[in-house]
């Protein structure tokens, strides 16, 4: 298999003295000194400006090693030291290249060119677009040595997996990253864990909006910020994070609240206001419940996306800002869209990294390292340490993983109930009454909650235990049962209305009796429907 260099041409270093170029160490030429490497070809890039020096050190390497054969190739910068403009270059270059893997082995030189050119060279490398190993020169450990001794050099090889101790390293960095994210939380369900090396992955190398969906309280706000503050310990970005929820936004204030506005542009601006887009330059914007966004600020916030500028309210020259967008929603934006109640081409643009979090139910396994985390949230926020007897964690964590755990909230609910259970914590010590207390609480509230206003009359016949233990189905069910018998003025008429169509099938309608057994299974009397 033939050895391939490709290289720059070092027009400082290649150059040496002009009365004894030999005496001074020569990366190109001196790599083609080594004993123990036989190049058998060296593909030499240099820019037309230095023509004279190019055929001077191909000549040379002849001198020294007759068996390697130099081409050299123009590669023209204007601007050495313009990073877009020399790795479109060398780019080009790489693309054109008709690599032969299978009979040619590539090493790349990164000792000459510019600073600028040697990083574009490792990219290239890194990226795959040349399939090859670098290589690093080094001048003789001793001055003036330079024909007799041809240095140093050594092959790098960018698998960083035959590199243990560096992969080690790298995993424990990506271990540690994943780790902040989820704030040192060590969860168990592996689909959790997953989705946030994912999530870590695409933030540590994307500057594309990313899409936040999953029900409220699920911790997508959370997770927004944390994505911000290792973005920025990276220096990745250097500006804030700008929060705002959608859903409070309304008319004028909602664009104003984005994308600013200019004195006079409506009733009450007494001022120039610059808008959360603009606050958010450089840094990083969270549009929670974005899904309530009107159509005007969507429309807005899609050039805003593309093109980093926009017009403030009542102004007529634009703005720009450089930010990074993350949206979250418990909407199915996808079927907003279908409907027309959300952009489609504004979808688009923002659901390019989507991640879907699941609820704290589908997480059961997580709630015990949880209750932790709350635990520990809470000795920092009131300087006071509690903790669980072992009895009453046994009991909050069987109901806690159990299907009567609604957890509506998801982890606000958490929050909570453990914040409560912590202020009202005799002694420091949260006991299994202490535990019992707070199951009451949570479950007359998730009542409440799946029951709709108009089933109050439920709570109003039936004790709070009672309507607790009902299925939705009986509740829906019970609850119409006792409004029609409210408005009837005698059981009798109640239950000609209930049984309006099975009554016309049976030759003796008995209503009263039928509807005297049904009450009777949810221990209800007529005289407890009484309206006065």
């Amino acid at each position: 298999m033939k050895t391939v260099v490709i290289g720059l041409l070092g027009t400082t270093l290649d150059r040496g003295h002009e009365w004894d170029r030999w005496s001074q160490w020569r990366p190109t030429v001196s790599l083609c000194q080594q004993e123990d490497l036989l190049i058998d070809r060296f593909e030499l890039l240099y820019s037309k400006n230095f023509q004279t020096l190019a055929d001077l050190v191909r000549d040379d390497i002849r001198s020294v090693s007759p068996e390697t054969e130099v081409v050299l190739h123009v590669v023209d910068f204007d601007h050495p030291w313009d990073f877009e403009e020399v790795y479109g270059a060398l780019h080009d270059y790489a693309r054109a290249y008709p690599f032969d893997p299978e009979n040619e082995e590539y090493l790349v030189h990164i000792t000459t060119g510019t600073h600028v050119a040697q990083i574009c060279l490792f990219l290239l490398t890194e990226a795959r677009y040349i399939p090859g190993r670098l290589i690093q020169s080094g001048p003789p450990k001793r001055h003036g040595q330079a024909q007799a001794d041809a240095g140093t050099y050594d092959i790098i090889d960018l698998d960083l997996t035959k590199y243990d101790r560096i992969a080690t390293r790298v995993r424990q960095d990506l271990q540690s990253d994943i780790s902040y994210l989820k704030s040192g939380i060590e969860t168990k369900n592996a689909a959790f864990n997953k989705l946030i090396e994912e999530i870590e992955q695409v933030a540590m190398h994307s500057t594309e909006p990313m899409l936040l969906t999953g029900p409220t309280g699920a911790g997508k706000s959370l997770l927004a910020r944390r994505i911000h503050e290792l973005k920025k310990s990276r220096g990745q970005i250097s500006g804030s994070f700008v929060e705002v929820n959608c859903a409070t936004l309304r008319g004028d204030q909602a664009l104003s609240t984005l994308f600013g506005h200019k004195k006079g542009a409506f009733t009450g601006a007494l001022q120039d206001r610059n808008g959360l887009l603009r606050e958010a330059d450089k840094g990083m914007l969270f549009l929670d419940e974005v899904g309530e966004m009107g159509p005007d600020e969507q429309a807005m916030l899609l050039r805003a996306i593309e093109e980093k500028l926009f017009f403030p309210m009542g102004s007529d020259k634009e703005v720009s800002s450089d930010f990074q967008l993350i949206c979250g929603t418990n909407r199915d934006l996808q079927r907003d869209a279908q409907d027309g109640k959300f952009r489609q081409d504004l979808l688009e643009r923002i659901n390019l990294w989507t991640f879907c979090f699941p609820g704290l139910r589908d997480r059961p396994e997580d709630i015990a390292p949880n209750v932790e985390y709350e635990l520990e949230h809470f000795a920092k926020k009131r300087g006071k340490l509690v903790r669980f007897s072992k009895e009453a964690r046994e009991d909050f964590l069987a109901f806690a993983r159990s299907d009567e755990a609604k957890w509506a909230a998801n982890f606000r609910d958490l929050n909570n109930a453990i914040t409560r259970m912590a202020t009202l914590a005799p002694g420091g010590r949260i006991t299994r009454q202490t535990v019992a207390d707070e199951l009451a609480r949570l479950r007359r509230k998730w009542t409440r909650t799946e029951v709709s206003p108009t089933d109050d009359i439920l709570n109003e016949v039936l004790s709070a235990a009672v309507v607790a233990k009902l299925d939705l189905f009986d509740r829906v069910q019970l609850a119409e049962v006792l409004r029609v018998c409210r408005r009837s003025r005698n059981m009798a008429e109640a239950g000609r209305t209930l049984f309006a169509v099975s009554r016309q099938e049976r030759k003796l309608a008995n209503d009263s009796d039928r509807l005297r057994k049904y009450l009777a299974r949810f221990g209800v009397n007529w005289s407890d429907l009484s309206k006065d």
